[in-house]
């Protein structure tokens, strides 16, 4: 296969994380004879600070052409003013809503190696796994807003459309087809309006999935049942914000941000690739980061946007291996005990993968 791959490294630890996950992407293509072409594009801090935009048109142009792309990480404490008329999670929102893309894919997933060394009791986290759905381009992160009054007063809108749930809804429930069988939505349908048009479309939706169990969960309450009982959950679909939360939340479960991939994807096969933690400037440049997050999104992209499951699942199990065998980033290390490197967990990581 040949595919052309954009790389956004963006600010903090992302281009440290991104270079990592192209090696382990140039060992798949070396051992399935691909071709993967990488183009790198700026976005985020650094975008701003070259072109004054958080995501220049040469940006947009590139990855026009792309067959998926793979992101960092934006954002730290040079742009961290909210009121900054320019921002690098600007720049996030502009691609998501560019390109379509509604829904994103977080797994949560717990590695049996870690679960001694998460904040929750080990026996909770037995069969841990989860899969996040957010609803990507709706909700209050794109509704109407203002600041009144000198900032004295102001508000967002959460605004939702019955297609806009739908299609997030059939990618929910055809994602629970492929696993077991349960999803759960969560709203706040008991005090919001756009949360009651949430809850009516997804049962109606549900009507195409008969062979897919429902349940109703109120946004508290799935917050409190994470931590309680995780494994009852399956698929589980959310907001754009409700699902920002609860993923960032249920990563308490996997003992660390830097585990987590995601994907954003639209109609097409192009998605959008990116670990879920942010840019971390405390530890950047210092080789302390953990590249597992984004060496898993690269694993969705190969699934995902390129169809290659095998070598996706390939990555999976090297992860998998390399925990097992006990070597851990600082993020998932106990005390007393020496991490290691960015560069040498992926060094791990691609001991377990065919020569």
């Amino acid at each position: 296969m040949k595919a052309r791959i954009v790389l956004l490294p963006g600010d903090g630890i992302g281009p440290e994380v991104v270079s990592q996950a192209r090696a382990v992407l140039d060992r798949v293509a070396a051992v399935g004879g691909h071709q993967f072409i990488f183009e790198e594009a700026l976005m985020g801090g650094c975008a701003i600070d070259a072109t004054g935009s958080p995501l220049p048109d040469d940006t947009l142009a590139i990855c026009e052409n792309a067959d998926a792309i793979l992101l960092g990480a934006v954002g730290g404490p040079k742009w961290s003013d909210p009121a900054a008329p320019v921002r690098p999670e600007q720049g996030l929102l502009k691609i998501r809503q560019h390109f379509g893309l509604f829904a994103n894919l977080r797994p949560v997933k717990v590695f049996p190696a870690l679960a001694p060394h998460a904040p929750l009791r080990a026996d909770l986290l037995d069969n841990v796994d989860i899969l996040f759905v957010r609803e990507l381009t709706g909700g209050i992160y794109f509704g109407e807003r203002q600041e009144q009054g000198n900032g004295s007063t102001a508000y967002d809108t959460m605004q939702y459309s019955t297609a806009e749930v739908e299609r997030v809804a059939h990618v929910a429930f055809q994602a629970a087809r492929q696993r077991q069988r349960r999803l759960a939505s969560v709203d706040k349908a008991n005090v919001l309006a756009s949360m009651r048009l949430w809850r009516r479309t997804v049962s109606a939706v549900a009507e195409d999935y008969p062979d897919v169990t429902v349940e109703h969960v109120l946004v508290d309450a799935c917050a409190m049942h994470l931590m309680r009982r995780p494994a009852s959950f399956d698929v589980v679909l959310a907001g754009n914000m409700f699902g920002d939360i609860l993923s960032d939340e249920a990563a308490t479960l996997a003992g660390s941000l830097g585990m987590l991939p995601s994907a954003s994807l639209g109609q097409d096969r192009r998605g959008l690739y990116e670990p879920i933690h942010g840019s971390a400037p405390d530890i950047a440049g210092k080789g302390l980061a953990n590249p597992i997050g984004t060496i898993l999104s690269a694993a969705m992209l190969l699934r995902h946007s390129l169809e290659l499951e095998e070598e996706a699942r390939m990555i999976e199990q090297a992860v998998s291996s390399a925990l097992a065998s006990g070597i851990r980033t600082a993020d998932i290390s106990g005390p007393g005990t020496q991490p290691a490197s960015t560069t040498e967990m992926t060094q791990a990581i691609l001991k377990r993968l065919p020569a």
